[in-house]
């Protein structure tokens, strides 16, 4: 899954990727959750700039600017995180997402959502989320999971195991249940 994700991802530009958050976006570049998407956008894109010297400004512009959305807007969207094509940061404030996570195209995040490890010893677990994926708000995914696609997440729910394609989970810990 996520070979191709970083595949798909490398054949467009980073113009064309921003233009693509921006559209996903509503068209508007006040939003804080398009900021956020674009500034991890750019943190990926200055890593392929060789050599280690010429990259340096652009770290440097890199780290300011993401600690500024870190703090104004509480998105914490690190370049290291494997984020899909037209992901939406729908609200702001407390939203986490580990730097190994796996995020696929076209999924939803909304405020309060954490997207973690679970144990302390293995701090490099993360979730790996399919396409079409929609998280509710305040939500927590932990561990080494595998959310498939067209997955829905409700509000407030603690996902702790792997959640099959086509599933909704709620509640804590989460629990799939049948949507007529």
């Amino acid at each position: 899954m996520s070979d191709k994700l970083i595949e798909n991802i490398e054949n467009i530009g980073l113009f064309a990727q921003i233009k693509e958050d921006w559209i996903a976006h509503g068209k508007d570049w006040t939003k804080p959750g398009f900021r956020a998407v674009a500034i991890h956008r750019f943190g990926n894109w200055r890593m392929n700039i060789e050599p280690k010297i010429l990259r340096a400004p652009f770290s440097i512009l890199y780290r300011m600017l993401f600690r500024k959305v870190r703090n104004t807007y509480g998105i914490e969207l690190p370049y290291t995180v494997v984020l899909g094509r037209r992901v939406i940061i729908e609200h702001q404030s407390a939203i986490v997402i580990h730097g190994n996570a796996f995020i696929g195209d076209d999924c939803i995040i909304r405020q309060g959502v954490t997207i973690g490890n679970r144990y302390l010893d293995r701090p490099l677990e993360a979730p790996k989320l399919g396409k079409k994926v929609n998280i509710g708000a305040g939500a927590k995914l932990f561990g080494s999971i595998t959310i498939g696609d067209n997955v829905n997440i409700g509000a407030n729910a603690v996902v702790l195991t792997n959640i099959p394609d086509g599933k909704t989970a709620v509640g804590i810990p989460a629990k799939i249940i049948n949507i007529l």
